[in-house]
C-alpha cells in the first residue's frame, strides 16, 4: 500500500520539492497550502499545476489558522507522515507585518498540534529555522547549543514552535522532528531571496544591494541536498521515553518526550562576496553592487554542525555552490 503523507506549504519552494519526490517515489501526497500573496501567486500556481500532474496528489487550499480544517484532514486521511512547512516567513517582513507571523506560526501551528493530538500520524516534522540560533556567535551550530537570543520575530515564532511541539510531544506522546534549515537555494527558489532577487536585478541591469557590504556569511544548502535529508529523516522517528537507551553524542533527543531537533545544511559557510562572484560567473555578468550595512533582524553568519543528522541518517549529498547556482540560473532563463 502507498504510505500518506501530508504536506503543509506544498506550494511553496521546499514543499513543492518534497512532495514532487515523494510522489516519484510512490507516496500518496495530500499538498496544503493557503497561496498568500506574500510573493507571486503564479509562480505556486505553476508548482501546484506540476504537482496535479500526478494521480496521488491532493491539492487542499485553506488557512493553518482556520479552526478545524487541520483536525478534519488529518482525520479523513490519516497520513502517517505529516511534514509542516507551511509558514510566514521572511525575517525582514516580520518588521513590517508581525501579525501576520502570530496567524501563521503561532495559530496555525497550535491547530496543526491540536490536529496531532486527535489523529496522531506515526511522525511529524516541522520546519524551524538557524534564525534561532540569534546573537550566537559559536559556530558551528549544534542543536543542543543554547538558543534564546532571537534577533527577529520570525525567528522567535519558530523558536515557540520548537517549544510548542515538544510540549504536545510529552504530554500526549506525538513524535516529532524539528528541522533547523539553513540558507535553502535552487530551482524554483522564493522570489524574496537573495539569489532569485540577485539573478533578476543583473539580468534587468540593475544594481543589488549587497549587506555587511558582502561580509555575511551563509550555510548555503541546495534544495534536493535538503529534500533528501528531509526523506531520510522521516523513518528516523525519535523513541518514547521508555524506549530510550544511551543517547547518541550531542543528541538533542529530549529525556521526557520522543522529540529531537536537527540541523539540515551543509556545513560550509560562503560568504556573500563569494556567492555573487558564482551568479556573476553562471550568468557571464559582473553585478552592480550597492554595498549596504547590515540590516536589522538579520544575524551576521551561519554555520550548521551536521553531525547529528550524519548519525541519524548518514551523509546526504553536498552539491557545490557553483553547480547549485548554474541550476537556478538555467531554470530563471528558462522560465522569465
Amino acid at each position: 500500500m502507498s504510505r500518506t503523507a501530508l504536506v503543509t506549504g506544498a506550494a511553496g519552494f521546499i514543499g513543492f520539492h518534497l512532495s514532487r519526490r515523494l510522489l516519484n517515489e510512490g507516496f500518496r501526497v495530500i499538498g496544503f497550502d493557503a497561496i498568500t500573496d506574500y510573493y507571486d501567486v503564479a509562480l505556486k500556481h505553476r508548482r501546484l499545476e506540476l504537482l496535479a500532474e500526478f494521480p496521488d496528489f491532493t491539492n487542499v487550499v485553506d488557512r493553518l489558522e482556520t479552526p478545524g480544517v487541520l483536525a478534519d484532514l488529518l482525520a479523513e486521511h490519516r497520513p502517517e507522515i505529516v511534514v509542516h512547512l507551511a509558514a510566514q516567513a521572511g525575517v525582514r517582513y516580520s518588521l513590517e507585518a508581525p501579525r501576520s507571523y502570530v496567524d501563521s506560526n503561532l495559530v496555525g501551528t497550535f491547530e496543526l498540534l491540536e490536529a496531532a493530538r486527535a489523529t496522531p500520524p506515526k511522525h511529524l516534522l516541522m520546519a524551524s529555522t538557524s534564525s534561532v540560533y540569534g546573537a550566537n556567535t559559536d559556530m558551528p551550530y549544534a542543536e543542543i547549543d543554547k538558543a534564546d537570543t532571537q534577533m527577529s520575530f520570525y525567528a522567535a515564532t519558530k523558536k515557540a514552535n520548537e517549544a510548542m511541539s515538544h510540549s504536545y510531544a510529552h504530554l500526549f506522546g506525538v513524535p516529532v522532528t524539528m528541522f533547523r534549515f539553513f540558507t535553502v537555494y535552487g530551482p524554483w527558489g522564493r522570489p524574496d531571496m537573495a539569489l532569485f532577487k540577485f539573478v533578476r536585478a543583473i539580468r534587468e541591469g540593475q544594481p543589488i544591494d549587497v549587506y555587511n557590504h558582502g561580509k555575511m556569511r551563509r550555510d548555503f544548502t541546495y534544495i534536493d541536498d535538503l529534500v533528501e535529508g528531509i526523506v531520510r529523516l522521516m523513518d528516523a522517528v525519535p523513541p518514547t521515553v521508555a524506549q530510550q537507551s544511551t543517547p547518541l553524542a550531542g543528541d538533542s533527543l529530549s529525556p521526557v518526550a520522543p522529540w529531537r531537533v536537527v540541523n539540515v545544511g551543509l556545513s560550509q559557510p560562503t560568504e556573500l562576496g563569494d556567492f555573487i562572484t558564482a551568479i556573476e560567473t553562471s550568468m557571464g555578468e559582473t553585478a552592480q553592487k550597492n554595498f549596504m550595512d547590515i540590516q536589522p533582524g538579520d544575524v551576521p553568519a551561519t554555520w550548521a554542525d551536521t553531525t547529528l543528522l550524519i548519525q541519524l541518517v548518514g551523509e546526504i549529498p553536498a552539491t557545490p555552490l557553483q553547480t547549485g547556482v548554474d541550476a537556478f540560473v538555467s531554470w530563471y532563463r528558462e522560465r522569465y
